[in-house]
């Protein structure tokens, strides 16, 4: 396994326990799941997008790392002269567009947060739920193994 297969590993495992303490705490009832939501939320997405872009890096091996992974297949160094870009690339540019990639990469949000009546806390707007993310770091995970087993064997 290359070193950027394993930090991208490393990022997926990270945001899995970010997921469960969040259940765990959603599961406690102590705090209104939209807090819960705004407290988690945010940083799962980055563990998974960080994820996701040093997969990115593992399948393109540029000739050059950048200091921090891409966000998506746009983002990626230019792919060098002579290397075809790998067709994993193509799949996951097709999801990043209109499948299960595509609301992790959305932005979120800029409007300004609501606050609820006699809140100070304001309500998480434009970021996928616990379930969505639980569902994302799945469907991760299965690609890198199925793509990275793939990568293992040429």
């Amino acid at each position: 396994m290359s070193s950027l297969r394993g930090q991208a590993n490393h990022a997926l495992y990270l945001g899995r326990i970010l997921l469960q303490s969040w259940e765990q705490a959603q599961g406690a009832e102590s705090l209104p799941a939209h807090l819960l939501a705004q407290a988690f939320g945010p940083a799962v997405r980055q563990h998974l997008l960080r994820a996701y872009g040093w997969f990115l890096l593992d399948l393109q091996k540029p000739a050059q790392l950048p200091a921090e992974p891409p966000a998506c297949v746009a983002a990626l160094p230019p792919t060098a002269p002579g290397k075809a870009q790998p067709a994993e690339l193509t799949e996951f540019a097709q999801l990043e567009a209109d499948g299960w990639l595509a609301p992790l990469l959305q932005e979120p949000g800029a409007e300004t947060p609501r606050r609820s009546e006699g809140s100070l806390a304001a309500t998480a707007s434009g970021l996928p739920d616990r379930t969505e993310l639980q569902s994302i770091a799945d469907r991760l995970d299965a690609a890198f193994s199925r793509m990275g087993d793939l990568l293992d064997e040429c």
